[in-house]
């Protein structure tokens, strides 16, 4: 049986002051200790951004209780330590991401560049899948919507490279791979990457990241894709379900994670996509300091933070990856 939608209404709520919106926060349960400086915060950090951090501690479900807070212990400091937390955990995982990002990229380059000999050869059509999907009653061809966007990414670059070499080259119009591919997005080359051919190349790539499966990097390239974008626009991380569940492999070539840590794993929570950005980043860049900064930003994390919301195990500094 289908439930009845709830009947729309007019939104008719005012904007609030800040004054108004700290004396709001106090009446709901949260203690305020000095009201000039939770209004200074609300001024340069929206209440509705802030409203993220705020609502796992609130009643959000009975209409009577109007968002009271869970917990009367919960200080206006305790709130924005949370909000810096995620801030520093965002900018963490951002660098991290960039590191692994450039990486794939030149892999992905360099090898399908020498073995076609072709500067161009994402540019030809029988490297990738024949594949296709209907939008409106029509035949859209992924490899026709990858190509546009390839090119809507090369047109719209300011890199001082592409625009050389549209000044100096007539033919073809399109730049060689070693300069396209450095201008696409991640999510792009995502794409890219996931539909070219299953070939030896292809397998290369992956085995060059300690991995068998080719579906595996597929995936990992998808999902941190995601995890970037939320990075890069500020969104709430430290809890979130992720969009993309991320694959853990079973038989990686290096130190991942044994089955039976694997198979309790949450894939759409953040402890399964670290295990794997610290998995790549122990290949390409060896003694890197992303546990101990990871570490370090967790102690630091203030008293409402909970390692449970974002997939961690108890024992996480201990297991296969984060052992080294």
């Amino acid at each position: 049986m289908i439930e009845e939608l709830e009947e729309k209404v007019p939104y008719n709520k005012k904007p609030l002051s800040i004054k108004t919106q700290v004396a709001k926060l106090e009446t709901r349960g949260l203690v305020i200790d000095d009201e000039n400086l939770a209004g200074n915060y609300l001024s340069n950090i929206s209440y509705y951004r802030l409203r993220a951090y705020t609502y796992p501690f609130q009643n959000n479900r009975d209409s009577e209780a109007d968002h009271e807070f869970i917990r009367k212990d919960i200080h206006f400091k305790d709130i924005i330590d949370l909000y810096c937390f995620d801030r520093r955990l965002r900018s963490l995982i951002f660098n991290a991401i960039e590191k692994i990002e450039v990486s794939i990229r030149t892999k992905i380059i360099q090898i399908y560049s020498e073995s076609t000999g072709n500067s161009h050869w994402y540019e030809d059509e029988s490297l990738f899948k024949d594949t296709s999907h209907w939008v409106n009653g029509e035949e859209v061809f992924a490899y026709n919507s990858l190509s546009n966007d390839i090119s809507h990414e090369i047109d719209r670059s300011n890199e001082d490279f592409i625009k050389h070499y549209k000044s100096k080259y007539l033919i073809p119009e399109t730049p060689p791979a070693w300069m396209a591919l450095e201008v696409i997005s991640f999510g792009t080359l995502s794409r890219l990457y996931e539909l070219l051919n299953k070939d030896d190349n292809k397998k290369t790539i992956a085995k060059q990241f300690g991995l068998n499966k080719i579906d595996i990097l597929e995936n990992w390239m998808h999902a941190l894709s995601n995890l970037r974008n939320c990075c890069a626009h500020h969104s709430r991380i430290w809890n979130r379900r992720l969009v993309v569940r991320i694959l853990l492999p079973t038989n990686a070539d290096y130190l991942f994670l044994d089955r039976d840590t694997i198979a309790k794993t949450k894939q759409n929570k953040l402890f399964a996509y670290l295990c794997c950005v610290k998995y790549i980043l122990d290949i390409i860049s060896p003694n890197n300091d992303f546990h101990k900064n990871l570490k370090a930003l967790i102690a630091d994390g203030g008293r409402l933070l909970s390692l449970k919301d974002m997939g961690f195990p108890d024992n996480w500094n201990y297991l296969g990856v984060w052992r080294g």
